[in-house]
């Protein structure tokens, strides 16, 4: 009797665990957006970040090719209100979630217009973003954005390759100064641009616009 008891919970323990198990493992599909559908909703976008995501100006960050993921919860951020820039205030109140996400999809489909890195401070960039500084502290940063600055779409790490020097700057020192912490990866951000030089942020930022 107490052995076919015993058997009867070893068997309901393991179901137990196996099916507590198989539920861990679940991976759920990512949700995509429609890039088509984005298409006809960049419009007022373009001023600034160009038709086809590639800014023409250097405050304005480049969105062609940026990992959808990293442009959609830049836009969330924006749309309420947890990052805050002054010329999109207002400007994504009326888009759903799902409209923005087709928009994040359509920067996310278009080809980025890498430039050519200044050769004043390469050296120092190229040193900074591969190797880091170890005596100041700072990480290489090709362990979040890769070696070619392409950035984790599973991570929400953003692609650095051809973004504008100009933007990347102003983001570092914006990071530096404590401005932007609207999210966990920013305050990891925070935590790195702090122990940066000015400097080494400019040429950080040189060295990115033109990585490939």
């Amino acid at each position: 009797m107490y052995k076919n008891f015993f058997l009867t919970c070893l068997i309901l323990f393991s179901s137990s665990f196996i099916h507590s198990a198989s539920e861990e493992v679940e991976v759920k599909a990512v949700k995509r957006g429609d890039p088509m559908a984005g298409s006809e909703l960049i419009a007022t976008c373009a001023g600034c970040h160009g038709a086809d995501g590639n800014s023409v100006v250097g405050q304005w960050p480049t969105l062609a090719g940026q990992r959808e993921s990293y442009t959609l919860a830049q836009l969330i951020h924006v749309q309420k209100g947890e990052r805050m820039i002054e010329s999109m205030m207002g400007l994504l109140d009326n888009y759903s979630e799902e409209q923005l996400r087709d928009i994040a999809a359509y920067y996310a489909a278009q080809d980025t217009k890498v430039g050519q890195a200044d050769s004043i401070n390469f050296e120092l960039g190229q040193r900074i973003y591969r190797a880091g500084n170890l005596s100041g502290g700072v990480p290489a940063c090709t362990g979040c954005h890769g070696p070619q600055g392409r950035g984790v779409e599973s991570a929400g790490y953003p692609k650095l390759s051809g973004q504008k020097a100009e933007y990347v700057v102003t983001s570092l020192v914006a990071y530096k100064n404590g401005e932007r912490v609207h999210s966990s990866n920013a305050k990891i951000m925070q935590g790195i641009a702090v122990r940066l030089t000015t400097e080494e942020i400019r040429a950080v930022a040189n060295y990115v616009s033109g990585l490939y």
